[in-house]
């Protein structure tokens, strides 16, 4: 007797594949790795040349002199008032070397010195013409009597007698050279609200007092001698 044939059951249908659309575009993942690659180059080639850079500044340095206190003017220096600093080497400063530091005790400066600052030979007085063969004067110059904002010390200056407010002259003493005294700026006062500034001048010991009566009697004017002469 034959067994009943078993029913036939149907095969799954395979599953169908989405086609995959052909591209010609690189990957992207490709074109990050290569500007990862060049952003790297580049921070490689800043980071050289600032390293180049740190190494010459480094052996461009030179040490100098600064001031380790405040000193007045006029006061002599003595080993305390100066320090040792290391600057960058620059062309537009001048700035004493610290080698002549020795050399640098006993000098006066004509100009006030402030803690923190370098110290320059044009701060002293050996530069400006202001030493113990020389008096000081304090002028008090009046807006026109003097060029404005120009003044520095060191410059070389004639002091100019002005006449008496309503003097009269005669017509000879008209053309005559007014007189004058040959001075060299020490320092120069901020001017106050009239414009008027305290212009101290060093002059030879003959001429300290005629021009200190004549400044007393706001009879000075200053004309700058040219710079480099």
């Amino acid at each position: 007797m034959e067994s009943p044939a078993a029913p036939s059951v149907p095969c799954p249908a395979a599953p169908v594949r989405p086609e995959v659309p052909i591209t010609t575009t690189a990957p992207i993942k490709r074109e990050r790795r290569w500007s990862v690659a060049a952003l790297c180059i580049v921070l490689a080639a800043v980071a050289g040349l600032g390293a180049a850079a740190a190494v010459t500044s480094a052996s461009d340095r030179t040490q100098v002199l600064a001031i380790a206190r405040d000193v007045p003017a006029g006061q002599a220096l003595t080993d305390s008032d100066l320090a040792i600093a290391e600057i960058s080497a620059d062309a537009a400063l001048y700035p004493v070397p610290a080698s002549a530091k020795s050399s640098m005790v006993g000098k006066r400066p004509a100009v006030d010195l402030r803690k923190g600052g370098l110290l320059t030979t044009s701060q002293l007085a050996g530069g400006t013409g202001l030493g113990d063969d020389k008096q000081q004067v304090g002028a008090q110059v009046k807006r026109g009597q003097a060029p404005a904002g120009t003044l520095a010390p060191g410059d070389k200056v004639l002091a100019v007698t002005t006449p008496v407010q309503g003097e009269q002259t005669s017509g000879k003493d008209t053309d005559a050279p007014p007189s004058t005294l040959n001075a060299v700026v020490v320092n120069v006062s901020r001017p106050d609200a009239s414009g008027t500034v305290v212009v101290n001048l060093a002059v030879a010991q003959t001429d300290g007092p005629l021009l200190a009566a004549r400044a007393a009697q706001g009879r000075i004017s200053l004309v700058r001698e040219p710079r480099g002469q």
